[in-house]
């Protein structure tokens, strides 16, 4: 008699021996961001926002409802808008988002093993690909049995952090032998990360000199989520407040604002496009704007703020609108980056465990206790 199983089948395993990609260590991070459509297209565009945009943790509203608005009307009509702002800032390798999620990847995995720490690196998607899940069954493939899961985002909020412990839940609960994992909640005030926004800026302010004012954008969350206890409002302040503090701003020097609203609900406040145009009507000519909480260029910084928001910003009577780059493939991040992996990987095995004559040993007792060859 043959029963069916909730469980994905295990990977072939031998007692004794490595599988034959397994990294040294058997120890992995697995970056995790977003997410990107596979194309600029239409068709690629509805795929990626119709699972986007059905995660409960995105948009908290009576599914039912939401079903009907969602097929119903959105992707019905923004796949082609989404698009055609996809093609404007999509690069030749493909979607920013995925190659710098990518580069940073394989830049962490060389920062670390410098630092004597060789273990294997990979990034995924929350939505799109490559997905979580896939990475994690490759991994689990590959005899990966401890995973440190790093979300690309430095403050935490439960619409993206949260979401990506989802997928990695998901994925255990029909999994029969879980590796080990260990989270990376939030980053938002490490030294690492802020010394990096700050040489970012600094950069800036050496090649193109210093602006009136500094506008640092983080991407809107609605404001419900902050009186239900969100932490992420109050994160990304402390984050602002820490830059200004090694960029030697004053409160009057700098801007919060937040971005990205999506539908009718009142979202995180001050908004960043009507907070330039009111800047620039007031008198303010000349602003830097950075986005601290993209921790890669993608749609919402190239073509919301250095398109979109440049030119509301200039058509109010502005006239130099500067934007800075994300932290993206920096020396300074990868670097800050690395040594927060290493804070979080501590205690866990870094080099070979097994030599072939311990394999061999484990072998042995194995097939003396019953395994099959």
């Amino acid at each position: 008699m043959s029963f069916s199983t909730r469980f994905a089948p295990e990977p072939p395993f031998t007692h004794g021996t490595a599988p034959p990609n397994s990294p040294a260590s058997g120890t992995a991070v697995l970056l995790c961001n977003l997410g990107t459509p596979d194309e600029a297209t239409a068709p690629a565009l509805r795929r990626y926002l119709s699972e986007f945009l059905s995660d409960p943790r995105v948009v908290e509203i009576p599914r039912a409802l939401w079903w009907l608005i969602l097929h119903g009307i959105i992707l019905r009509v923004r796949p082609k808008k989404s698009a055609a702002k996809y093609a404007s800032i999509w690069m030749k390798e493909g979607s920013p988002l995925r190659v710098w999620t990518q580069k940073q990847a394989v830049m962490l995995r060389g920062y670390l093993a410098v630092r004597g720490t060789p273990v294997e690196v990979r990034y995924a998607m929350r939505y799109g690909n490559p997905s979580i899940a896939s990475q994690l069954d490759q991994l689990k493939a590959d005899g990966v049995t401890r995973i440190l899961i790093l979300p690309a985002y430095p403050q935490y909020s439960g619409t993206t952090t949260a979401s990506v412990f989802d997928a990695v839940y998901s994925w255990a609960a029909r999994t029969r032998r879980i590796p080990e994992f260990r989270f990376v909640n939030h980053y938002h005030d490490h030294p690492g990360y802020i010394s990096a926004l700050a040489a970012r800026v600094r950069e800036h302010w050496r090649t193109a000199g210093r602006a009136e004012q500094l506008v640092m954008s983080f991407h809107g969350v609605p404001e419900r989520t902050l009186k239900l206890g969100d932490p992420y409002h109050c994160e990304c302040y402390k984050t602002a407040r820490l830059l200004a503090t090694q960029l030697g701003l004053q409160p009057a020097q700098y801007k919060v604002t937040f971005q990205s609203r999506f539908g009718k609900a009142k979202w995180l406040e001050p908004y960043t496009e009507p907070t330039l145009v009111a800047m620039a009507q007031a008198g303010v000519k000349r602003v830097d704007v950075i986005c601290p909480g993209f921790t890669g260029d993608c749609l919402e910084t190239l073509e919301e703020i250095s398109m979109e928001a440049r030119e509301a910003f200039l058509h109010a009577g502005g006239k130099e609108f500067n934007y800075i780059p994300c932290l993206n493939d920096s020396h300074e991040w990868i670097a800050g980056l690395a040594e927060l992996a290493l804070q979080h990987l501590s205690g866990w095995p870094a080099g070979s465990e097994e030599n072939a004559e311990a394999l061999a040993g484990t072998r042995q007792r194995a097939l003396a206790l019953g395994a099959t060859q």
